[in-house]
């Protein structure tokens, strides 16, 4: 799997606990694999989104080929996609890789809600 630095790395067994029952802040969830180029591409990005944001936004990374059941779950067709949980429930979906500054911005409503909760 493509990893990103400095970004957790969460499976079907601890998704429950790492992601839906996250109550502090948002999660940015990359549904990620190993043979996917724009994963790489997306890496360097979640890196520093983890660096800069952690305090307003926890960023976590799941192996689509090694955690079916989460991939089924969510209705995750193709790699990158990122979903965004509030609350334990998806608030956003992102297809595709996005330079920081685009993702930063389809991101400031979510954040700023972090911001403010």
């Amino acid at each position: 799997m493509t990893r990103a630095a400095g970004v957790a790395q969460v499976t079907d067994a601890d998704f429950e606990e790492e992601v839906v029952g996250e109550r502090e802040r948002p999660v940015l969830v990359e549904f990620t694999a190993d043979w996917c180029g724009p994963c790489r591409q997306l890496a360097p990005v979640l890196s520093a989104l983890a660096a800069e944001e952690g305090h307003r936004l926890k960023v976590v990374q799941i192996d689509t080929d090694r955690n079916p059941s989460t991939v089924v779950r969510y209705g995750v067709l193709s790699a990158p996609t990122m979903l965004v949980f509030r609350g334990g429930e998806p608030v956003l979906q992102i297809v595709g890789a996005r330079a920081k500054r685009r993702l930063l911005q389809q991101l400031d409503g979510v954040l700023e809600q972090a911001a403010t909760a």
